[in-house]
């Protein structure tokens, strides 16, 4: 789960028991005693509440009598090297919680154990191949979707009403009503989009029909000097102007809910979690929030997306087989999976579950759109991309934002992003 959706889930979620597992399968007969085992779980911080980890320890410990589940939050900076250096370790921690863009990565190292064969015993059957896309590696199951989440547009529902508008379908109707919004009064952004908010980028990429890399023999190069990366960049322009966030920071610089909860932003690309800090910040929008999803060229069908979240994933050198896959089973159960996207709002990992969301409107919005999200690239380093400074932003975005030649920093950023990707 990226950093930035850290934040969101902050109640607690229920859980139901499960059956146990044993003899390093799921479902097998267990033994009636796992006296003096000790699972060791690495969440992220922020991934799972305090209470949902004592549900969760209570229904462990309950299906494994004797057995003692530990879990250990993680900081998400240098995450990366921790967790490949403890994956390498022959005492790693058993499972641990992963960003959706990063399985590649770590099944690369050799740390993750292959899920294919215990994939339909803890329910994967049916998983969103959307969600489970970023599970896979050349077709193989090294990790289970968990939750996911993305972006689509948060409204003050006061202000588009003032200028008589509702929200739009198409992608040219969204720009017209832009256009409106900014000359209606009491409006100050029509939309608040922050110049390295690149992540709206990827998904406005990803709708011109191309990635930020692409394959050119046998390595990964940058594409964004590429008719899609013009035709992206021009599109996340347009937006961008349409509002007075800084070309040159992202949505944490300043902080974009703090922005919105003033009640001059007619509208921002947001996270659901984001409401929450409106509301902290001014109750009196309680009634004036509300959300849609991208709109896309065509009438019905939303604009494709960057879909984040978390996956888990078994440790290759656990010694503790049956219960790592048992604590997999149990997060994963279809009733828990219901329980925590109805308090955080977050897609769960079927799309037979989405009716969990209904009554919560940024879900309700997701889930139209969650059909047509995306990830970045998922290639094992990525990561190395993302390291500040991203060249996406301060090679590229900013400096088009900011009137510099769109090929020649595309052409900049293309090289830097060859050079992370390759080792050079």
């Amino acid at each position: 789960m990226n950093r930035r959706l850290v934040v969101a889930i902050g109640t607690a979620v229920l859980m139901a028991a499960v059956s146990a597992c044993g003899s390093g399968t799921v479902g097998s007969k267990a033994p009636t005693s796992y006296s003096g085992q000790t699972l060791t779980v690495w969440l992220m911080q922020g991934d799972a509440p305090s209470a949902w980890q004592s549900v969760v320890s209570a229904q462990f410990e309950a299906t494994y009598p004797g057995a003692k589940l530990t879990i250990v939050p993680q900081p998400w900076d240098g995450i990366q090297l921790k967790l490949s250096e403890a994956l390498s370790a022959l005492t790693p921690p058993d499972v641990v919680d992963i960003g959706n863009t990063q399985t590649s990565y770590y099944q690369s190292t050799g740390g993750l154990m292959n899920l294919g064969p215990y994939r339909d015993q803890l329910g994967g059957a049916d998983w969103s191949s959307a969600m489970n896309a970023s599970a896979l590696v050349n077709g193989q199951q090294y990790a289970a979707p968990w939750f996911a989440g993305l972006r689509v547009v948060m409204y003050n529902k006061a202000l588009w009403a003032k200028a008589k508008l509702t929200p739009p379908s198409t992608q040219a109707q969204w720009i017209s009503d832009l256009e409106v919004l900014q000359n209606t009064p009491g409006v100050t952004s029509a939309l608040w989009l922050p110049g390295q908010d690149w992540y709206d980028f990827d998904g406005f990429l990803q709708q011109a029909g191309a990635s930020i890399i692409t394959r050119k023999g046998s390595q990964w190069v940058g594409n964004l000097d590429s008719p899609a990366g013009f035709a992206a960049a021009t599109l996340f322009k347009q937006l961008q102007s349409f509002g007075q966030a800084p070309k040159n920071a992202d949505e944490a610089h300043p902080t974009e809910a703090d922005v919105f909860a003033k009640g001059d932003v007619a509208s921002m690309i947001a996270m659901g979690y984001e409401a929450t800090t409106v509301l902290q910040q001014n109750p009196g929008l309680s009634s004036d929030i509300g959300w849609f999803p991208i709109p896309g060229p065509t009438a019905g069908t939303p604009a494709k997306t960057f879909l984040g979240g978390s996956n888990l994933a078994v440790a290759q050198n656990t010694t503790n087989k049956t219960l790592a896959l048992g604590f997999v089973k149990i997060a994963l159960d279809a009733s828990n999976e219901t329980a925590f996207a109805k308090e955080s709002g977050f897609l769960p990992n079927k799309a037979s579950l989405y009716s969990a969301l209904q009554g919560n409107a940024y879900g309700e919005a997701e889930s139209k759109a969650a059909p047509y999200a995306g990830y970045t690239p998922l290639v094992p380093n990525w990561g190395n991309v993302e390291d500040t400074p991203n060249p996406i932003t301060t090679e590229f975005l900013t400096p088009v934002l900011e009137g510099a030649d769109q090929g020649q920093a595309a052409d900049q950023a293309d090289q830097e992003i060859a050079k992370r990707l390759n080792g050079g």
